[in-house]
């Protein structure tokens, strides 16, 4: 296998990480505006903004029985 081809696979795998980043962003209950630059984030630094979203954007929230 010739190494464009891995790094076509891995661009295409970015690519596809990054459509879902940006749909749970869009699907979150936070502010329009963190959005809005979450998705910048993701879009214009890919590997490093899907990082940063990853550690810092989704909210985990647990639900205790009260």
């Amino acid at each position: 296998m010739q190494i464009e081809y891995v790094w076509i696979a891995l661009a295409a795998v970015l690519v596809i990480i990054e459509l879902w980043a940006i749909n749970k962003v869009i699907k979150s209950g936070s502010k329009v505006d963190n959005k809005g630059v979450w998705i910048v984030v993701i879009v214009f630094v890919p590997l490093f903004g899907l990082i940063a979203w990853a550690l810092a954007g989704p909210k985990h929230s647990t639900h205790r029985a009260q």
